[in-house]
């Protein structure tokens, strides 16, 4: 089995780190840049910065804070929100982020990916689908899950890796922040069809459930979660503890 990564994700809004339950809700939860320095020196993997309501806002990442977050941090960063053109990757590349991640400028510009990925190379450009079932099929929402695109997530995600997309950061709208454990239903689904990295994201409420997700899908890279590590329900060295336990390998 490969080493599995644990990733806190900051959602970030007017420049504070917020936390809801299936997108609604949205609390206050601290600053991003302790946060980040935090997670940077507990044993995180790696840290997502998403700008959670730049696209829908219709404007651009807040480059301050992001560039502070990077300069605290000593792991790899990946940055969303907003992403519309390449001189946003470029701007956010600049700010110190290693790779960039498009969900809501992707589906207004599916091109945007390939050309991303021919100009800074697969490894950066990470697709982020938000995905819900509708009428029990997968489907894409876009904007910070408020708008239903009609999309057929599957296909959506199969087209942004034949693009050139290097990782897929799959969010289940109907499990985020639930914390009854993550889809496995829709990670299976995504997995069988794409041989690049799957980080999963919605839904941790316990080490278990980490535990459940490495062992049922050998082929999901990375767990992602917010709420659970931002209010100490698990500490990232436990996890990794007790991961290491069960024979389920990650970076110490």
């Amino acid at each position: 089995m490969i080493t599995k990564r644990i990733i806190p994700c900051l959602d970030v809004r007017d420049g504070r780190v917020v936390k809801g339950v299936n997108f609604e809700g949205l609390s206050d939860v601290s600053s991003p840049v302790e946060l980040g320095r935090y997670y940077s020196e507990c044993g995180a993997d790696e840290l997502v910065f998403y700008d959670i309501t730049a696209s829908a806002e219709g404007r651009r990442l807040f480059s301050d804070i992001l560039t502070e977050v990077a300069r605290t941090i000593f792991i790899p960063l990946t940055v969303g929100g907003g992403i519309n053109t390449l001189d946003d990757f470029d701007r956010v590349l600049k700010c110190g982020a290693d790779k960039v991640s498009v969900n809501s400028g992707a589906i207004r510009n599916p091109e945007l990916i390939y050309e991303a990925a021919k100009r800074y190379g697969d490894q950066c450009v990470v697709l982020s689908v938000d995905v819900k079932r509708v009428d029990g099929k997968f489907t894409v929402f876009a904007k910070g899950g408020r708008e239903n695109t009609g999309m057929n997530a599957l296909e959506w995600i199969r087209h942004g890796v034949e693009s050139g997309a290097g990782e897929i950061v799959l969010n289940s709208i109907d499990t985020d922040g639930v914390k009854r454990g993550f889809d496995i239903e829709m990670l299976r689904a995504v997995t069988d069809i794409v041989s690049v990295p799957v980080i999963a994201s919605g839904g941790a409420g316990c080490i278990e459930d980490f535990i459940k997700l490495f062992r049922e899908l050998p082929l999901v890279d990375a767990g992602l979660a917010a709420s659970i590590f931002h209010f100490g329900e698990v500490k990232i060295s436990e996890l990794k503890a007790r991961l290491a336990e069960v024979g389920i390998p990650t970076r110490i």
